[in-house]
């Protein structure tokens, strides 16, 4: 396979909403789309999850562009690729970037699945036709108004509730949603929040028989979610604090969770989050799919690599118009009674809406 173009556009979508987690609030969202034209006319699709901002790790999409036109698509571009593994081993030179990596490798995927005729989830070695999915929630101003949602979501039939927390509201607000919805699968989302020393809150929260606790202490420990892990009930999810394969691994053998959250663009791509999902599966930890507020493209990718069976806990990937007036896919991604169908066509299954790109993108450029 021989790319001969790629294009790198600059989108910027509102959200429905403000989405506000112990990190920041997001109420518009700009990412980098690419575009991957080979030597046969076809287009792979790509999406980066990069903030504008350093918050949920150190890439931006400023340093992402960066990345792209400086190193990573120069590469792509002088390479004849036979499959999508080898741009893992191609990048190997460029320390981290991870979310960089994954925006063209990405496309290399979606191309490839395409040349094969099949899907890019078959491609993945995926095997499931419908996949279980829940909802994320933003830090609200009110409790009530989180409630509200959570109803919504629960009679939309969502599998699992993620709610976000942070030191003054966790234990409270996680009390009262028991108090309305004491069956749910629940499970609170800390994005680093805390440290060692609040162990006396983070050990409170197995009142609430929660599925999981997401990344409660620094974004890059392995060691004291070990020791956090040895004293609560309450499952430990590592999501920052894993970027490849060889972290999940060294997590697992300290005892620093219960779960792992993959992420693609965290870990650097679809090639090692298939890498780690096979890890977890042989030391027989559960894992599932995480969002980053993602458009079309990114929604698209999750679901494909969702589809390997030890996905066992429903992801993140929520239907678009739970956060888009209007995505940049056709179809959208639907979800009905929390579930989602695979597609089964060559490449990502979903036609590019290109009057939507054209209408958020607001500078692009072209390399050949």
């Amino acid at each position: 396979m021989e790319i001969k173009e790629v294009v790198l556009r600059h989108l910027k979508m509102k959200l429905k909403f403000d989405f506000t987690t112990s990190f920041g609030t997001f109420r518009e969202k700009e990412f980098i789309l690419l575009e991957a034209k080979d030597e046969q006319g076809r287009s792979g699709w790509g999406e980066s999850v990069a903030f504008m901002s350093p918050w949920y790790n150190e890439e931006t999409l400023k340093t992402n562009w960066h990345l792209l036109e400086d190193f990573l698509i120069p590469e792509v571009l002088r390479t004849n690729i036979e499959h999508p593994d080898e741009i893992n081993k191609m990048f190997s030179a460029i320390r981290k970037n991870n979310m960089a990596k994954s925006t063209i490798e990405g496309a290399i995927w979606d191309l490839y699945s395409q040349r094969t005729g099949q899907s890019l989830a078959s491609a993945l070695g995926g095997t499931k036709k419908q996949i279980e999915v829940g909802i994320s929630i933003g830090i609200q101003e009110k409790v009530e108004d989180l409630l509200k949602i959570i109803e919504q979501a629960v009679n939309d039939g969502y599998k699992r509730i993620k709610v976000k927390i942070k030191p003054g509201w966790d234990i409270e607000v996680l009390r009262e949603i028991r108090k309305h919805f004491p069956t749910i699968p629940l499970m609170a989302d800390a994005n680093s929040a805390y440290r060692l020393n609040d162990i006396h809150r983070l050990k409170a929260l197995d009142e609430f028989h929660l599925t999981m606790v997401e990344q409660p202490l620094a974004s890059d420990d392995i060691i004291d979610h070990a020791t956090l892990q040895r004293q609560i009930e309450t499952p430990v999810c590592l999501d920052e604090s894993i970027h490849s394969c060889e972290d999940a691994r060294k997590a697992i053998e300290l005892g620093s969770c219960k779960v792992i959250n993959i992420k693609i663009g965290r870990v650097g791509g679809l090639t090692e989050a298939k890498r780690i999902h096979d890890l977890c599966a042989d030391k027989g930890i559960p894992v599932w799919c995480g969002g980053m507020l993602e458009a079309g493209i990114g929604r698209t990718h999750n679901v494909a690599l969702t589809t390997l069976t030890n996905f066992t806990m429903p992801g993140d990937t929520a239907a678009s118009s739970r956060y888009w007036v209007k995505d940049i896919i056709k179809p959208e991604v639907t979800v009905e009674n929390g579930l989602i169908t695979v597609p089964d066509r060559p490449g990502i299954g979903y036609d590019i809406d290109i009057e939507a790109v054209n209408e958020y993108t607001f500078f692009e450029k072209s390399y050949r």
